[in-house]
């Protein structure tokens, strides 16, 4: 059990520099920081992004306002220092380029990012019988890694943890349209992969 029940005496308990505190922190918001570090580096430098967020974290706390939530704060300061190094090694890709019209997959998602017609082919079992396939797991990984960086973390922090459109924006820092094009990116280059995988049964990362 936390030794802090409540987000307010979390951040009170840290600005006493409080170990306890810390560790609790740690235990609480670390998976979610590497998760969205890893989405936005890859996995090679996640973990000093992650390390240097912890430093700005505790360097920035009496600013912290509590216009959003302590952990929204905290991941908008890891997707900071993660476009700062992605930046410092001449890696940052534009939001124009990474969002690219696709002739192929045109039409087939409506603005929200959610098909307009299922996928031909889908019976109603057939996408979990999919996913639960350790190759498909492999190429979804796989598929992962040659994402643009901001529709990586935008897919993750929707998909994996349940983040709104807004609280995405906060992180990012992007507009809700663009949130909205990278997601759509996103999951068209995913639902491409695993029709591909359904036809063929071969991994198309391309």
């Amino acid at each position: 059990m936390t030794s802090y029940d409540t987000e307010s005496d979390l951040i009170e308990g840290l600005m006493r520099k409080d170990e306890q505190a810390f560790r609790d922190a740690i235990r609480q918001y670390h998976p979610s920081m590497i998760s969205l570090a890893r989405s936005l580096t890859g996995h090679a430098i996640a973990d000093e992004v992650v390390q240097e967020s912890w430093f700005s974290v505790l360097k920035a706390l009496p600013k912290f306002e509590g216009r959003s939530t302590f952990k929204t704060w905290v991941l908008r300061i890891v997707a900071n220092e993660a476009k700062t190094r992605l930046r410092k090694e001449n890696r940052q890709t534009s939001l124009e380029a990474m969002t690219g019209d696709d002739p192929e997959m045109a039409g087939r998602f409506d603005q929200n990012g959610f098909w307009i017609d299922q996928p031909i082919g889908w019976d109603a079992d057939s996408p979990d019988e999919l996913l639960s396939s350790g190759e498909l797991k492999e190429c979804m990984e796989r598929l992962l890694t040659t994402l643009p960086e901001q529709q990586c973390a935008t897919l993750n922090l929707r998909e994996q943890q349940g983040y709104s459109l807004a609280e995405i924006c906060n992180i990012l820092e992007v507009s809700e349209s663009n949130v909205r094009v990278l997601l759509h990116r996103a999951r068209t280059r995913m639902f491409k992969c695993v029709e591909h995988f359904q036809d063929t049964g071969e991994c198309c990362v391309d």
